[in-house]
Formats: C-alpha cells, sequence, structure tokens
C-alpha cells in the first residue's frame, strides 16, 4: 500500500483568533495565569524593541529579534516545571526569561562578556548559535535525565530552517528509538533568514515529521498563547512518560533574521501587514480586556515597568567589568590541560575583550 504525501491532515490547534475572540472551547487556564502570561510577553516585547535601539546605537553586539515569536516562547515556557531543561538558539531571550535566566546576562551575552551565558541556576543551557546542534544537546540531556531517573523533560527551541539540518533528524530519530523525554519545540516564522519555509520542505507541515521517527507531532497557533500553553502541558505529560513529542508553533518573525539583516530584500510588505495582524500582543491584549480582568490604565502601568525592569538590567550590564582574555581557559575544560595552563600563563593579566 502506498504511503500518499496528501493522505495526512493536520489540524492546527487554537483557542484564540487574531481579534482575540475564543474559538471553540476556553481552555482551563486561571485568570492570574492570563495576565502573567501578557506580562511576560509585553516584557519581551519591550526588551527586543530596546536591544534592537540599542544595537544601531552601537552599544551592543549583533541581535537576532524576537517580536511577532512572544506567544510560542512564553506560552511554551510557562507550561514547564521547575526541574525541565531548555535549550535555545539564539533567538529565545523571551522563553529565557520566563525561565529565570537573567536580562542583565542576555545583555552581556550581546556584548561578548564571557559570562553572558550563566544560566545562574535556570535550567537554561548556553545559546547555541550553530543552527539545529542544541537539539542533540537536548537529547543527551534527556538521555541522562532518563538514565538517572529524574522527572525533568528537556525541550530544544530551533526554527524551521533548523528542521533542515542533519543535527535535528539525527535527535528525532534518537529521541524517538529510545523513548525519551523529550520535545522538541519549532517556531515556524516562514523564514530562514531569507529562504521561505515552501523551500525548507515538501511536507504539508513540520510537525508530520514527528511520524517518521515514531513519535507524536502536532501543530498550534503560534501567535495564540493559550493554544501554546495548553500545547506544551500536553506535550510534557507524554515526554514524561517517555513519549518524545514535536510541535509546530506556527508564527511569524516581524523584524529582520538579526541586525546584520534587511529583510525588505527578500519580503513583500503585504505579507508582513498580513502577518502584523496576527500579532500575538494584540490578540491577548483583546481578550483579556474583554474578560474584564485589564485595562488601559493597567496596560501603560506594565510597560513602564517593563520598561525600567530593561533600563536597569542594561546599566546592570554595562556596569561589569570587561571579560579578561586570561579566564578564556578557565571555561574551556573543568580541568585544565597543561598546554591550557601554559598558553593561560603566558596572556599579560591586563588584556581584557574590546
Amino acid at each position: 500500500m502506498w504511503v500518499e504525501p496528501n493522505d495526512l491532515t493536520v489540524e492546527r490547534i487554537q483557542f484564540l483568533d487574531e481579534h482575540g475572540k475564543i474559538t471553540g472551547t476556553m481552555p482551563e487556564v486561571s485568570d492570574e495565569e492570563l495576565i502573567s502570561l501578557y506580562k511576560w510577553m509585553v516584557q519581551a516585547r519591550v526588551f527586543d524593541q530596546r536591544a534592537l535601539k540599542l544595537q544601531r546605537q552601537g552599544r551592543i553586539g549583533t541581535y537576532a529579534p524576537l517580536s511577532g515569536q512572544e506567544a510560542a516562547q512564553v506560552g511554551s515556557a510557562c507550561a514547564l516545571t521547575e526541574q525541565d531543561w531548555i535549550y535555545p538558539s539564539y533567538r529565545e531571550g523571551a522563553a529565557c526569561f520566563v525561565r529565570g535566566f537573567p536580562m542583565k546576562n542576555f545583555f552581556l551575552y550581546t556584548m561578548g562578556h564571557l559570562n553572558g551565558t550563566d544560566a545562574a541556576g535556570a535550567h537554561v543551557f548556553p545559546v547555541q548559535i550553530i543552527i539545529a546542534a542544541q537539539c542533540l544537546h537536548a537529547v543527551g540531556g534527556a538521555w541522562a535525565s532518563k538514565y538517572k531517573k529524574e522527572d525533568s523533560v528537556s525541550v530544544a527551541y530551533l526554527g524551521d530552517g533548523g528542521t533542515s539540518e542533519g543535527d535535528f533528524h539525527e535527535a528525532m530519530n534518537f529521541a524517538g528509538v529510545y523513548k525519551l523525554p523529550m520535545v522538541f519545540f519549532v517556531q515556524n516564522n516562514q523564514w530562514a533568514i531569507s529562504v521561505p519555509v515552501r523551500k525548507q520542505t515538501g511536507s504539508k507541515t513540520i510537525a508530520q515529521k514527528a511520524l517518521a521517527y515514531g513519535m507524536a507531532g502536532v501543530q498550534v497557533d503560534g501567535n495564540d498563547v493559550l493554544a501554546v500553553y495548553t500545547a506544551m502541558k500536553q506535550a510534557l505529560n507524554r515526554a514524561r512518560k517517555g513519549e518524545p513529542v514535536l510541535i509546530e508553533a506556527v508564527t511569524y518573525r516581524q523584524g529582520p533574521h538579526t541586525t546584520a539583516d534587511d529583510p525588505t530584500k527578500y519580503r513583500e510588505g503585504s505579507d508582513v501587514e498580513h502577518w502584523l495582524a496576527k500579532d500575538p500582543l494584540k490578540r491577548m491584549k483583546a481578550f483579556i480586556v474583554e474578560k474584564g480582568i485589564w485595562n488601559e490604565a493597567l496596560d501603560k502601568e506594565e510597560y513602564e515597568r517593563a520598561d525600567q525592569m530593561v533600563t536597569e538590567a542594561f546599566e546592570q550590564a554595562l556596569n561589569t567589568p570587561k571579560s579578561s582574555t586570561k579566564e578564556v581557559f578557565d571555561l574551556v575544560y573543568e580541568q585544565k590541560t597543561s598546554q591550557l595552563k601554559e598558553q593561560q600563563l603566558s596572556l599579560g593579566s591586563e588584556e581584557v575583550w574590546k
């Protein structure tokens, strides 16, 4: 019997439409949780807008904006328990903040400081620049968790472009074969730099790739924080039982790939406007205002609070002493080799990263 590509139908999970109206049954989320989800998204948006400006001013290095993907990151990260781990790429600032990663350290990371990836016990692995390599690291963490009989799940965050990498497929295969407590969270933001998703895969969805590796897959509206939060809760329950899951969150990267990119060279303005109408913050705000648990005064206050928080974090990062070149050698191995010790001693004590 032939298995035809068009035989498979994948239904996208959605609770909030682009106008903030409930579609179907309201998930079990308390008013306190709803407000918390929205506040985290506001914080992420404010941080992102400030970081973009700071890079343009030359005060931080290359930065990968996340605007448009707040619901995907916040909804998924808020569903995690304290013992779970996330393995981010370079665009997951919002998810990292939810997990407790210091905002100051994220700024330090953009400044090239050696302590910029210090998660301070937040169960966040260092940012991975190599596309999809974090999937292999996450599988290793999940395997260790299973071996040690820990009640923790490893979550690998990646974009649609990452699913074209061998590391993603190798990690999926390993997780499926060994039944690891693992969730692959793909933010399908439609673009891998200038390459559209239609050139990333010939399959109708990314979610269906799970089937080839013996695991469950689901597609959610990545701009609907309620859909993401609910789907991740369900995925974590399965993963803790040794059933790895692939989640495809369909969203949109509103800005450039990084500050070194110009999206106007390859994206149509009409496409951007189409997705801006689906903005995750606008729909969530509309929903909680309509529900009577939020208003314009609270919204203004929250944006001001977030702005102050970002300002303080940047000032702290700015006033942190620069890394010394000697420190590089302390971060390679737990115990330095004789060659590393010799190289470290050969450096002057005053050398610092510029």
